[in-house]
This record gives C-alpha cells, structure tokens and sequence, in this order.
C-alpha cells in the first residue's frame, strides 16, 4: 500500500546539521537502539566522519505510526550536488534544514532550485536553535521570503538535542505526498511494467555490485533477471531489501519502494547512476525520464613517488572507480615523473578526498600535479580535440581555436562584503550578472572561467569575507578566448608536468609567479640552473638557481665508517621525495606550485 509509505531526502548546505538530524530521526523512531547510535551513523566512511561532512548518499528506512519513511540522506558540498541531483529525482519530499546561526547559503539555494524542479513539497527546518549564536527570527524571516511559505510551517528544531524532530516526522506522514508512479500516457495495463530508477550504486568486494534503487511501477522479486536499459546489460537480482540502517532482504521490492539490490555484475559501468531497471522478461518499452552522464571537468596527474608503485595506483584507483561512477581515468607517461594516471574529478574537494584515500587506504606515496580543466580545440585542418592537460596542446601555429569552460556561479555575502568579493571576481577574469538580497546578505551572480577558480579561489574568498562567504557554481559552457600554453624549462629542458593553459594577458605575470616559486622549491645543485617560463619559443621571465655544493662527510674521519653512513642514509631519506630530472632534482612541492598562488 503505497499511501503508507513517504519517501523523503534532507537537503542543507554543509555543516547545517542534516546528518545530525537524520541520527536524532533513526532514534525517536526506534530504527537504531541508543546502545547502537553513533554521531553520524549515515556517514561510514572515516574521511566523512573525519571532515564532518557527507560523501556518498546513505538510504535508510524507519518506521514512525504506521508509516513506512524512506530517507535519503544527502552530500551538501558544491562537488557532489549531483549526488543530490539523483536523490531529488527517488522522492517526493524534501526537508529542508538551516541553520539557525548562519542561515540561508548558496547550497542551500541551489538545493531548493534543484528540488522545485523536481516539484518536491518542502519542509522547512531551522536547526541548531539550541546554540546561544542562534537567530530564530532573522532565519524564519530569511526562509519566508525564498520559498514563500507561513510562518508556523518552519518547523524549529535541534539535531543535537532532538528537540523537534518528533513535528518533523508528524509532518511528513500528515502533509508530505505519497511515493508517485511515472506512467506518463502509458495504459493501465503498461503502468505494471516494473521500472526502478538508480540513484547510487558501489562494488562490494564480497557481493559484487550493489544498487540503491527507487521502484516507481511494478515489483522487483527476489532472484529475476533484471536489464539495465541505458547500459544494456542484464543482471541477477541475487537479493533485494530495505537498509534499516543495515541490509535487510526481502521477497520483493514494490511500486514505491526505496531499497537495494545485489547484483551479479562486476562493475558499475553496467548499472550506471540514473539508468533504469526494468525485468528482462517482462522489458518497460521507454526508460525513466532524467538519465544524464556525468562527466569530470577538473583533472590532475597522479604518479606514485617510486615507480615500483604504479601498478599498486592504478589497481586503488581502479577500485575506487568501481564505487565512484564520476571517477575518470587514463595511464600517463611523463619524462620527470614516470608512469602515473591522469584523473578526473568533479571538483577540487572530490580530489582531495580521492588522493586521501588512495594515501590512507592503499598507503600509497603520491605527486600530485596541478589540477587543470579540459579544453576543446579546432586545428586548421577542422579536426576538434578536446585536451585534458596543456601538455596535450598540438603545435600553436595548426591551432585555430580554443574553447574554455565557463561557470555560473552564486556567492552569498554580508552586504558590507560586496566590494571585496567583485573585486575578487574580475581578478579570475570573471564577472558580476545579478545583484539581488535577502535580508542583510547580498547575492552575487556571476561567470567566471573554470580555470581561474581551480587553484585557490575558495581560500581567497574566505579570506577577503572573512569567512562569511558561501560559493556554488555550475558548468555554463565552453567559450572561445585568446589561451596560451605557458611551459617550463628546468636547466634548458621542457617539463610537461608543469606546462599550464591561461589567457595571454595573464602569462607574463604567472610566467613570474611561478618561476619565482620555483626556485624557492627546487634545492640547489652542484651547478648553475636556470629557470625559465615561455610561450612557443619565447622566454618571459627566468629565475637562476646557483651552484651549491654539500658534502655531509666531509668532517668525518675516514675511518668512522658508521657515523658516515648514518649520515648519508639522513641525507638520502631527505631526498626520497625528489624526482630527477635531468641532472637536476625535483622535489614534489614543484608539482603544486599553482595549488597556492599569490592573491
């Protein structure tokens, strides 16, 4: 019986307090025993606890009088807003939470855009109201004039104390919609066709792959042959249940349902987030509406520190890949730094999190390069590229055109703060679209090339705002702009590594930033070195590393055979993150440079 059933999602910007409130839920509804509650039950992952922020979407049922609630607990940082993209797309409801101390930021916009897209009925919740910094009225009234709601219908509440969750809950079973079938202008008879939508999936090292399905028609019973429609790949559905947090079977999922299935498939390529699943006897003729493939759009090289590890990199990366469907890689080969992989990411968040992983869970040792976006190219013969690193730039003169992607983005800001953040904006060549307020906070609408924010413009932002800044952005287009390849040469030698994409009007100025940056990282050799930036053939700026020359035993009798080896292994443990490059040692620092520019 579908109309008792609500399913729902928490949607907040980050650090709102959603994952709290999801733990205060599973308790008041007696899903979890206190014995077994943890803070942030949802987020199993130690980068996520750690960070206190939620990664990958985590399903959960509850059961509250008589109702079965199906919650989806969701990401709030700008790199995994497709992570909450796909939730919207499983439910018909969504609570909406903001904090009482810092109130309406820009996830928390971009999140209700996304969810009346979707015409979910929102529940508007202020949390944190507990904290002595809290600002009840301004937050209500804040709330008011985004979504136009009453007054009394914001429900006040602390994750912390689980005052007003209980309202909450009533609510949701009392106000929120039951689970929707998509039928469209199918017939009676067609709307039985089963369809489920899959709005995560990951690989389990024992069960193979696991997905997180909404039933929206029909049943999915307990070993049928299912078929993935967009991959067009068949499967088994081995076991499908409910996560009360945990895995619980059942016979069958039903019309509504939001649960699991354990499959037979050996990858998530063949059940990718957004496909459909329909039964392979019984096939839906037209999939679910909404599929969308994601795709990267900033990529960084990673290379092992010590060759012997590439196969170890590529084999965590490989794994990692089964469970993050928006991992994207490729082998790379580079003459400084060896055999690495070039990965894509869908922002810099999303790398950091991936190049902790790979450090923490596969103990691997890493150089990292600095990130890039991709770029699309036309060449003089209309041959079109599209180059993931500026090391892939063909011969300028056979270029005719080169197309950057460009973001919209949305800053919310004290009133007193604008000036500082324009001023920021045009500085990444960016510029302001719309001025509008709520309340005592602007919001600034503006676009800006992706390149430009890559490096550190989220630290800049804090810094010029002090703090008070929040940032969303989303992929407008790619446009044609006058972009150069600005290279690196370390003693006369072009290092691709270092090679960077950027507008003409900025190289002569990173061409010296970097340069300079260079030669404070690069240690010093038995000879002269000579740094150098160029565009083509021409050099715009040079830094010289002069000749030094150290050696550690020196003082040391010759006989002291011990001490002089104690100090050449020191030496060389010093040495164990240079790269040689030439005859030149390289350590890693100068392979992020650009990670922390000058403002």
């Amino acid at each position: 019986m579908t109309d008792k059933i609500r399913n729902f999602c928490i949607i907040a910007h980050i650090d709102h307090g959603k994952s709290t409130i999801a733990d205060r839920m599973m308790e008041v509804t007696g899903t979890v025993s206190h014995r077994e509650m943890k803070s942030q039950l949802l987020d199993s992952m130690e980068l996520e606890r750690e960070k206190g922020i939620t990664i990958k979407l985590a399903p959960v049922q509850m059961h509250w009088k008589g109702y079965e609630l199906n919650l989806i607990d969701t990401p709030g940082h700008v790199d995994f807003s497709y992570e909450v993209s796909r939730s919207l797309q499983a439910v018909e409801t969504a609570v909406l939470v903001v904090d009482a101390t810092q109130g309406i930021q820009a996830q928390t916009l971009a999140n209700v855009y996304l969810a009346l897209e979707q015409d979910l009925y929102i529940i508007p919740v202020i949390n944190k109201i507990d904290l002595p910094a809290a600002d009840v009225d301004k937050v209500s009234a804040q709330i008011v004039n985004l979504l136009g709601c009453k007054l009394e219908e914001i429900i006040l509440a602390s994750g912390k104390t689980g005052q007003g969750v209980p309202e909450i809950l009533d609510t949701i079973i009392t106000k929120a919609p039951a689970p929707r079938t998509i039928g469209g202008n199918l017939s009676v008879a067609q709307n039985y066709i089963t369809r489920a939508l899959i709005f995560d999936s990951y690989f389990d090292d024992y069960r193979g792959v696991v997905l997180y399905v909404r039933v929206f028609d029909g049943e999915i019973p307990k070993n049928s042959e299912i078929c993935m429609m967009a991959a067009e790949a068949n499967g088994l559905a081995l076991e499908v249940g409910a996560l009360t947090p945990k895995m619980t079977p059942q016979d069958q999922l039903a019309t509504g349902d939001i649960g699991y299935i354990v499959t037979n498939l050996k990858t998530t390529r063949e059940a990718k987030v957004g496909d459909t699943v329909t039964l392979a006897k019984h096939p839906a003729a037209t999939p679910l509406p909404g599929y969308k493939n994601v795709l990267p759009f900033v990529y960084a090289g990673f290379f092992p520190v010590s060759n012997d590890q590439y196969q170890d990199l590529k084999d965590a990366v490989e794994k990692l890949a089964l469970s993050d469907s928006a991992l994207v890689f490729e082998p790379e080969n580079s003459p400084v730094l060896g055999f690495g992989l070039r990965i894509g990411f869908l922002g810099l968040l999303h790398m950091d999190i991936i190049k902790e992983r790979l450090e923490r869970e596969f103990n691997l040792d890493l150089v990292i390069t600095n990130p890039s976006t991709n770029y699309e190219v036309t060449l003089s013969d209309g041959e079109e590229l599209n180059i993931r690193s500026a090391s892939d730039l063909p011969d300028q003169s056979t270029v005719v055109e080169i197309r950057e992607p460009w973001v919209k983005g949305e800053i919310i800001v004290p009133q007193t703060m604008i000036g500082g953040v324009l001023g920021l904006i045009n500085e990444k060549r960016g510029h302001q679209t719309n001025l509008s307020y709520i309340e005592d906070r602007a919001i600034i609408d503006f676009e800006a090339p992706m390149a430009n924010l890559l490096t550190d413009f989220y630290d800049q932002l804090k810094s010029v705002t002090s703090g008070y800044a929040s940032f969303n952005y989303e992929l407008a287009d790619y446009r044609p702009e006058d972009l150069v390849r600005l290279d690196f040469l370390v003693a006369g030698n072009r290092m691709d590594a270092l090679s960077i994409m950027c507008h003409r009007s900025e190289a002569d100025a990173l061409g010296r930033e970097i340069t300079k940056k260079l030669k404070e990282v690069i240690p010093r050799q038995n000879f002269e070195v000579a740094l150098q930036a160029a565009i083509g053939a021409k050099i715009i700026a040079r830094e010289t590393i002069g000749a030094y020359r150290k050696d550690v035993t020196v003082k040391i009798h010759t006989g002291d055979r011990d001490r002089k080896a104690k100090l050449l292994s020191k030496q060389k443990k010093g040495k164990a993150r240079m790269k040689r490059f030439g005859k030149v040692d390289i350590p890693s620092e100068a392979f992020t440079v650009m990670l922390k520019r000058d403002s």
